[in-house]
């Protein structure tokens, strides 16, 4: 099955199509999908993450002269983050620590966000450090910051011991997944992993393999069936455990736990590629053109996170987490235009439901206090 356009621009596309080529060749002809997502999104200046196309804004290319693919929450409304930094200074102080770490931050908007709400209150922290691998955007961040200068770095991995509240908005949904699919019904079917090759024309091809791998439960019913898994997602919240020391961190995504995750019904899986505000399921196509995600698995971070040593310290929906987080209070007086930006929030058939709240905490500081934003609705016994 040939994906790849023939008008593909010839020079972004073309450069990293080689370079797949090259791996592909290289692994015997077939690349698990999380080596080519990992390509697709990170190889140094050509993946989509490393390259300087316009990724972040509320509109797409050709409408306001910058062009985007995607809006997250802190650039859909500046009370996002107003309304987090409420949840960071509570843990800040629950936790006796005094920095914050951010994981893929974007455009900066929810640091600034942060930052400016903890100064409005004289609030000093000792370092506010984002974790980043593009560099495109590690320029665009260090421009929306430069007001904080003087408290922000950037790092490009994590030291060997840290400690502070941890924020990730639409990080762990980037992370490269694998992809399992199931010819045929539970009792007969044969699990495959799903990589992509090359036809004779050199196009990339979705080819599958006799696997060992499973889903974490069992896949009821006759008809095929496609998913992820996610063992990046899950290693990384074990780095976090092995060399976070003290704090809490909070993780906003779009997913489900494992039992809505893996439902029988779900049977295409979640992945998704994001383009100038509109979204297909071609991940073979205008490599490095677009976002390539797939939903979290919660359950399966959670329960990554505890076998490594961290506490769950709460789960709900984003909707419910900022109105704990007082999202109200913060909005009063906001006009009607802020208002329609809130209700994307919070609202349960937009963001508010589909994209939820994790918080993670070392054993010893999730001891002692409930962070704000699971006050109520905390829903960890659905993990």
């Amino acid at each position: 099955m040939r994906t790849e356009s023939v008008n593909e621009p010839a020079s972004l596309t073309s450069a990293l199509r080689q370079r797949l080529h090259e791996a592909i060749r290289a692994s015997g002809g077939w690349l698990p999908f999380d080596r080519f997502m990992a390509m697709a999104l990170y190889e140094p200046g050509l993946g989509y993450y490393a390259n300087a196309l316009p990724k972040f804004g509320r509109l797409p290319s050709g409408v306001d002269g910058q062009g985007s693919d995607f809006v997250t929450a802190p650039e859909l409304s500046p009370l996002f983050g107003h309304t987090v930094a409420r949840q960071v200074v509570q843990a800040l102080e629950a936790t006796g620590t005094e920095e914050v770490w951010e994981f893929g931050a974007g455009t900066g908007a929810l640091a600034l966000q942060v930052l400016d709400t903890l100064a409005a209150q004289g609030r000093a922290l000792r370092r506010y450090t984002i974790v980043d691998v593009s560099g495109s955007l590690r320029q665009r961040q260090q421009a929306t910051l430069a007001a904080h200068a003087g408290v922000v770095s950037w790092a490009d991995a994590l030291p060997d011991a840290f400690e502070g509240v941890v924020l990730g908005n639409e990080v762990l949904d980037a992370m490269p997944v694998q992809l399992l699919y199931r010819r045929g019904g539970q009792a007969d079917g044969v699990w495959h992993e799903r990589g992509v090759g090359l036809d004779a024309a050199g196009a990339l091809v979705w080819v599958d393999r006799p696997s060992d791998l499973r889903p974490p439960v069992d896949i009821e019913g006759p008809h095929d069936y496609l998913t992820e898994i996610h063992p990046q997602a899950e290693a990384f919240v074990r780095t976090l455990a092995d060399r976070w020391r003290k704090g809490a961190g909070f993780f906003f995504d779009y997913g489900f736990p494992e039992a809505e995750y893996y439902h029988p019904q779900r049977h295409m899986g979640t992945l998704i590629c994001h383009r100038a505000h509109r979204s297909d399921d071609d991940p073979l196509a205008d490599v490095g053109e677009k976002d390539i995600t797939a939903h979290v698995n919660f359950t399966g971070v959670a329960l990554a996170a505890q076998d490594a040593g961290l506490g769950v310290l709460g789960f709900t929906s984003q909707g419910r987490f900022l109105i704990n987080a007082g999202l109200m209070d913060v909005a009063q007086g906001v006009g009607a235009k802020e208002n329609a930006m809130l209700g994307k929030l919070v609202n349960e058939h937009e963001m508010g439901e589909l994209f939820k709240v994790l918080a993670l905490a070392p054993a010893q500081s999730g001891e002692g206090w409930v962070p704000v934003g699971f006050s109520a609705g905390d829903r960890t016994h659905r993990l």
